[in-house]
């Protein structure tokens, strides 16, 4: 028994003993995998890891108004090669690898024959399965390399590995670069900017997915293709923008900055009905002395105006029925004060004027004394007016950036008593100069205030996704007769005034000319010895008769002397106007035909003999009035003239003649009979009559 106790003791402890030698052994390997075989399986694990990966989706276009690509996508690709792959045999390798580096070489010529097949060499020899050959390669020249020796074998055969990617160009270089924006930063501090970013959840799509898995190193295979979510690519964005305009808003721009060196300026076209963004230039002077799109000054630029401004100040007087165009005003040889503080005119000696003379000439002292007289008691008032056309909001637009327009009330605390009259004039307020043309645009708009758009359409492979229509932001910014007044004051500044120098014999503009001393924050307008800086401008529209397109141009900091609206931005405007005069035939205003009229021409009052004698001649009837009876000091009658013969009445009269209208005389802002002086403004209305009266002559 003791024998065969003894023996299964030993069994026992033979079965404990193996047992933990087994576990011994365990941890032993463990231990060992752990601290000596680790990267090992890690490695090994890596090969067969698989993964999910976006597909980035192809960003959408921008285009112009006419379809013109300002931005679009380019493919370039990146190229790797596997040189292991089976069907490259050693034989294979060895027989083209030199041949295949001198293509490559010719093709990128950034390195010599010799190292391009040092490197082929070195990937074959560490079983390299996804060596990079070159990034950023063009699809020409992606084609040329499917040519070349063992790639020409094919995708698969000749180990050629091909990732697209997409690069944003820009077909037109600068050209409106910052409206169209560009990208700004890298991985996840990429930003937009401009219609880039606006609209960057349109343009971007949305990425795809594909199941990949890893062959070794950085190279990976797709899973099930079958399985793959492929991309949507962006939307596109079409424009409002005109490509032949911008590019002379900018041309025309930069010619007046380089003539008067001038820090930068800004162009701004618009169309008057829609409210279409056709033109923005923007040009600043960089370090190397050049000028380029580096800032949105048109949009961003929030700042004190100038005598641009008046026109606002003029619209609510007007609105309110506190003056009309003939308001007397004593400009008082061009200087007042407002408790203690000086303001004067450009040009003194002003004395006692009419409103519109006021406007015309441009007057500080005539804008502000004719509001301070009007609201000093009721300043708040004022401000209402202005609220009314609703200049103190934001525009909302498409692009980032916009300026926030400041217009104070009487309850700011920085409200003082020198506040009104030099709002008045276009001081201690700012506005972007997309907010005043937006102001006037609405003038020339009889009134209605529409938001600028840069963006006409949104489409989806040419199919329409969103369409802009025209945005209504206020429907009357006074009343009509208000507007009327308006129109007259703004044609008067090109005619008589301050934008004489652009009138033009082919069409007529109407528009206000800007100067301002440029503020630097809370120092003031003047910087110890350095040089007062002044801001150009020059805002309006054409034709004046049926108005297309409004205008801004904004020159800034101009050093050759000249610096006033009239002199370095007007010129601008005007060139401009006239280009889009000769290019554009929806400028010209057609003649209508009247088919109803009689045979026989209507003769226009004045030169009763003359057209008698050709009327008998020609065998037609002549129905002849009685003339105009003209009395020195007093209003004639030129109701039914031409423009020829009235003028030549009035001038005789000494008066000065506003004219609104073609055709013949049908309305005058002086009644027949009234009493006149020399040098006082008078308003003729002409329309073309297209009724049937009797021939008349006399």
């Amino acid at each position: 028994m003791k024998e065969i106790k003894k023996g299964i003791l030993i069994r026992v402890y033979l079965v404990y003993l193996g047992v933990l030698l087994f576990g011994v052994f365990i941890i032993a390997r463990v231990v060992m995998i752990q601290q000596f075989e680790k990267k090992e399986f890690m490695e090994m694990a890596k090969k067969q890891e698989i993964h999910l990966f976006e597909t980035v989706a192809i960003r959408g276009n921008i285009l112009a108004d006419d379809g013109s690509l300002l931005a679009v996508s380019v493919p370039i690709f990146e190229v790797r090669m596997d040189v292991m792959t089976d069907s490259i045999t050693d034989e294979i390798f060895r027989n083209n690898v030199d041949s295949l580096a001198v293509s490559l070489s010719r093709l990128f010529k950034d390195r010599t024959p010799s190292s391009y097949r040092d490197m082929l060499w070195e990937g074959r020899r560490n079983h390299i399965r996804y060596m990079l050959i070159q990034r950023d390669v063009t699809y020409p020249d992606l084609n040329k390399m499917r040519h070349f020796p063992i790639f020409k074998r094919g995708k698969f055969k000749g180990g050629l590995i091909v990732i697209p990617q997409y690069e944003r160009e820009l077909p037109y270089k600068s050209l409106a670069r910052r409206i169209i924006g560009y990208e700004s930063g890298e991985g996840t501090n990429k930003v937009y900017v401009g219609l880039e970013g606006s609209f960057t959840k349109n343009l971007q799509g949305v990425n795809g997915q594909r199941l990949m898995r890893r062959i070794g190193g950085q190279a990976w295979v797709p899973v099930d293709p079958e399985s793959e979510v492929e991309p949507q690519n962006g939307n596109d964005i079409i424009t409002t923008l005109d490509v032949n305009l911008q590019d002379l808003a900018e041309s025309s721009l930069r010619k007046e900055l380089i003539a008067d060196s001038a820090d930068h300026g800004c162009v701004i076209l618009m169309e008057v009905k829609t409210g279409y963004l056709r033109a923005m230039a923007n040009l600043g002077l960089t370090k190397k002395g050049t000028y380029e799109e580096i800032f949105n000054y048109a949009i961003g630029e929030s700042q004190e105006t100038g005598s641009t401004f008046k026109l606002a100040s003029f619209l609510v007087a007007l609105d309110d029925h506190k003056i009309n165009l003939t308001t007397p005003v004593n400009c008082s040889g061009g200087i007042t004060y407002y408790s203690g503080r000086k303001m004067e005119d450009s040009h003194h000696g002003l004395g006692l004027l009419t409103a519109l003379q006021v406007f015309e000439k441009s007057s500080n002292v005539g804008t502000s004394r004719m509001i301070y007289t009007y609201y000093a008691d009721s300043a708040q008032n004022y401000i209402d007016g202005l609220y009314r056309i609703g200049i103190n909001r934001p525009l909302g637009l498409q692009i980032a950036g916009e300026g926030r327009p400041y217009i104070k009330t009487t309850k700011s605390k920085y409200w003082s008593a020198l506040s009104l009259p030099w709002m008045s004039i276009g001081y201690e307020i700012a506005l972007a100069p997309i907010h005043l043309l937006s102001l006037y645009n609405a003038v020339a708009n009889n009134g209605v205030m529409v938001k600028p758009l840069f963006v006409r359409e949104i489409r989806k492979n040419g199919q329409l996704v969103q369409r802009f229509k025209p945005v209504v932001i206020n429907p009357q910014i006074v009343s009509p007769w208000a507007i009327q007044q308006a129109k007259l004051l703004l044609e008067g500044v090109v005619t008589e005034g301050t934008g004489a120098s652009i009138k033009s014999p082919n069409y007529k503009i109407a528009g206000k000319t800007g100067t301002c001393q440029i503020a630097a924050g809370n120092k003031g307008y003047r910087q110890g010895t350095k040089q007062v800086q002044y801001k150009g401008s020059f805002v309006g529209y054409f034709p004046a008769d049926d108005p297309k397109y409004s205008l801004i141009v904004v020159i800034v900091n101009p050093r050759k002397g000249k610096y006033y609206g009239g002199a370095v931005a007007a010129p601008v405007f005007r060139e401009l106007s006239d280009k889009l005069y000769a290019i554009r035939p929806d400028i010209l205003i057609p003649l209508p035909v009247d088919t109803t009229s009689s045979p026989f021409p209507i003769a226009q009052s004045g030169q009763v003999k003359d057209l008698s004698q050709v009327y008998s001649g020609l065998g037609m009837p002549v129905h002849q009035t009685a003339g105009p009876s003209i009395v020195k000091g007093t209003m004639p009658d030129v109701g039914g003239m031409g423009l020829k013969d009235a003028l030549y009445l009035l001038e005789q009269q000494g008066l000065n003649v506003l004219v609104n209208g073609k055709g013949t005389v049908v309305k005058q802002s002086i009644a027949p009979g009234m009493q006149i002086s020399k040098g006082m403004p008078v308003v003729i209305e002409l329309k073309l009559r297209l009724d049937k009266p009797k021939t008349q002559a006399g």
